[in-house]
């Protein structure tokens, strides 16, 4: 079936979660379960989360809480019903652009729906945003480079994890993206692994209890443990290397770039419903911010989704043609260093 195909089950499904929280009135807690219901279980007897979540269900409702929502959790009705309808014209666009042979945006972009709730995140609740940096997050925000904020490439430190096909972070990894938003959960006997659509990362949970590794440690998406409490899955990460972003440098994230520190902390609880799972993520970083936030927002289940190759690695040469064919940044770059070259009587042979 066509990824085009696909992505119409994905919004019909993801427009019938939106009618159903329509009557949305708590946010940031998982919903109760219907009488009488009960999570399925493993062949070795631990709550059974496998699945495919596509996140981009709710691609359409932002990270942080825009400035005209104030201090509500909920859109009103009239809000929401022109969110949804906002969200299915943008969904419309593959069609409109195949209707007039063109190729753009449109056929690329999979936002999805918009949930009631104002944002994914949810507390601190009077903001839904993430709390002020801090002096030092200040400091290293003003550090963060990307192929969005740069004007000279000239070292690996100006771009960005995802620019390089790392990562896009924690917690940035857990929540929706314009497009590439397959979500797959596995289980065996002690372990849970995530995977991602997007940059095709995986996280692997181990549940036998065993420690963190040795503080010196560190990895870009950290280290996790899990447990179940209930049906409930927790999961504490730390140990991050404090080199990924926590929110990206980019056009449509509300923000200049959230940065992290080797500090940082996660605890994340994946609790099942009938449609699927409720997600929440505590996160904290004394050294970047003054103080934690939480996201908390359903994943469907929809395992008619069908996640494609994400053919990008780092060093993969396509990206650096790919930036420097289109980047205006890096042609202005490329002529003042070929005119510095040329004055000191040095070749350039093209190499980067």
């Amino acid at each position: 079936m066509e990824r085009k195909a696909l992505r119409t089950l994905a919004l019909l499904a993801a427009l019938a979660a939106s009618t159903q929280l329509g009557a949305q009135e708590a946010v940031g807690v998982p919903p109760p379960s219907p009488s009488g219901w009960s999570a399925a279980r493993t062949e070795w007897g631990d709550p059974d989360l496998r699945g495919t979540y596509p996140l981009d269900q709710v691609g359409r409702t932002p990270m942080q809480r825009r400035p005209e929502y104030g201090n509500r959790l909920l859109m009103t009705d009239e809000e929401y019903r022109k969110a949804v309808d906002a969200a299915a014209d943008v969904e419309a666009g593959a069609d409109r652009e195949d209707a007039n042979n063109q190729l753009g945006a449109g056929n690329w972009f999979e936002y999805g729906t918009a949930l009631r709730q104002t944002a994914l995140i949810v507390e601190p609740a009077d903001t839904g945003r993430i709390p002020a940096l801090t002096g030092e997050g200040k400091r290293l925000q003003t550090r963060m480079r990307s192929s969005w904020n740069g004007e000279v490439f000239e070292k690996l430190g100006d771009f960005n994890s995802l620019d390089r096909c790392i990562t896009r972070g924690m917690p940035a990894t857990m929540l929706p993206f314009p497009y590439n938003n397959g979500v797959r959960i596995f289980q065996s006997p002690g372990w849970v692994v995530i995977n991602h659509e997007m940059i095709h990362e995986q996280r692997f949970i181990p549940l036998d209890g065993r420690p963190q590794p040795h503080e010196d440690v560190k990895s870009w998406l950290g280290s996790s443990r899990g447990h179940f409490e209930g049906d409930t899955l927790v999961v504490e990460t730390t140990n991050f290397n404090g080199l990924s972003p926590m929110v990206i440098v980019g056009p449509s994230n509300g923000t200049s770039g959230i940065p992290t520190s080797t500090s940082m902390k996660i605890v994340e609880h994946f609790t099942p419903g009938p449609n699927g799972l409720y997600y929440e993520a505590w996160v904290e970083d004394p050294v970047v911010l003054t103080g934690p936030f939480k996201i908390g927002y359903p994943w469907t289940r929809n395992n008619a989704y069908e996640p494609f190759e994400y053919a990008c690695h780092e060093g993969n040469t396509l990206v650096w043609a790919n930036i420097r064919s289109t980047s205006p940044r890096y042609a202005n770059w490329r002529a003042e260093n070929e005119r510095k070259l040329a004055e000191a009587g040095v070749t350039d042979n093209g190499g980067s």
